[in-house]
């Protein structure tokens, strides 16, 4: 459970319940409920008698393997219980619980009125015959009405509510790596093949991309995400501040048709719930986001670009301590997949980590992930 507590607990498996290793769960715990991981079988030694049976389980996918090895790595390397790095991993419930349904309203099919209507009440029909059904805020601006006309078409039974069940296609679903190729100069195009290279090679790598401020890093790595999304694979950016990627957008949607899904701090429950449920569900093709979506659970992550991968804001001091450029390093690593991490002025640690590590051959050895680091080309203005 996302509690810091000393290991996990044993719950009993009703009758006609099948659960396996990931799977989301509620549980009584004394005198209220949590919303949990199921990680594997019992421990054993608790008298029946003690044991409590789950409530229910939430039609979820599991949470990956990989993710949930992810989530041992981290408390193991912080010194942190299994439980409050879970903490970090789950969303509120409201997020985990499936979404509410929609009220809207829909003009009445053969609907005629003994009186003639009035300019706004026939213009609101035209406007839901023309468009469907809506919210009734949204027929009020498009209509350009009050709320007193909504009611009236529904009193004359001209309108009516319905319920539906929303919207949860999340952004960052539909991008298109050959939308909009960029032309690469010869640095750039020699540093982008060698991270296409890693991603078509699918397995473990740490790339450093480093070049001075506008010579096109993002371009070059954006062909690694292309390469990504044609494989069918999931990708993560991690950025050290949301607020500071309007330009990053802009040139993600305007290279692949489409933006990307992205994760910030400051989320509605409904913003949190549509790309939570569209990473895990594999909907979420690109998600750039803060050093937060490193704990969302992909099943499909294919490579991991951490930019500016020197910023101070990637490293967490409160409750369960980490750096997120290394965690990211760690997440590929448990995955095997490439990251790169891109940089004008890396980190020093980095650059250890380059010079320490041949840059024809990558060691795969006992050591740590982040000691594991190869260097792309250096590229120029």
């Amino acid at each position: 459970m996302p509690l810091a507590l000393a290991g996990a607990y044993d719950y009993a498996v009703p009758e006609g319940v099948t659960l396996a290793a990931g799977d989301y769960v509620v549980v009584p715990l004394r005198d209220r409920e949590e919303i949990g991981v199921v990680w594997g079988r019992a421990r054993g030694g608790v008298a029946d008698a003690r044991i409590k049976p789950i409530t229910a389980r939430l039609d979820l996918p599991p949470m990956p393997e990989a993710h949930r090895r992810f989530v041992e790595w981290v408390a193991n390397y912080s010194v942190s219980s299994v439980g409050a790095v879970l903490d970090m991993a789950l969303p509120r419930s409201e997020v985990l619980l499936p979404p509410a349904p929609v009220a809207l309203l829909e003009a009445v099919a053969g609907f005629t009125s003994a009186k003639p209507l009035t300019e706004q009440r026939r213009r609101a029909l035209e406007v839901l015959a023309a468009q469907g059904p809506m919210s009734a805020a949204d027929l009020r601006r498009a209509a350009q009405i009050s709320d007193g006309i909504v009611k009236a078409l529904i009193e004359i039974g001209a309108a009516r509510r319905i319920e539906r069940a929303p919207d949860g296609t999340p952004p960052g679903s539909t991008p298109d790596p050959d939308f909009a190729p960029v032309e690469l100069s010869a640095q750039q195009e020699a540093a982008a093949g060698l991270l296409r290279q890693s991603v078509r090679e699918g397995a473990y790598s740490a790339t450093l991309l480093e070049g001075v401020t506008g010579s096109g890093k993002t371009e070059v790595y954006f062909e690694a995400i292309a390469d990504a999304i044609r494989a069918g694979k999931q990708v993560l950016v991690l950025v050290p501040e949301i607020a500071l990627t309007v330009q990053w957008i802009h040139r993600f949607t305007k290279r692949f048709g489409a933006p990307p899904a992205y994760w910030r701090n400051r989320m509605s429950v409904g913003e949190r719930r549509v790309i939570w449920r569209g990473v895990a569900e594999d909907r979420v093709k690109v998600l750039l986001g803060v050093r937060s979506a490193l704990f969302l659970p992909f099943p499909d992550l294919g490579l991991i670009v951490v930019d500016e991968e020197h910023d101070s804001t990637y490293k967490r001091t409160d409750g369960v301590p980490f750096h997120a450029r290394d965690m990211a390093v760690a997440r590929a690593h448990l995955g095997g997949f490439p990251i790169v991490l891109a940089s004008a002025t890396p980190a020093l640690e980095t650059l250890a980590n380059v010079e320490r590590t041949p840059s024809s051959t990558l060691t795969r050895s006992s050591a740590t992930p982040r000691q594991m680091t190869r260097r792309s080309p250096t590229l120029m203005r």
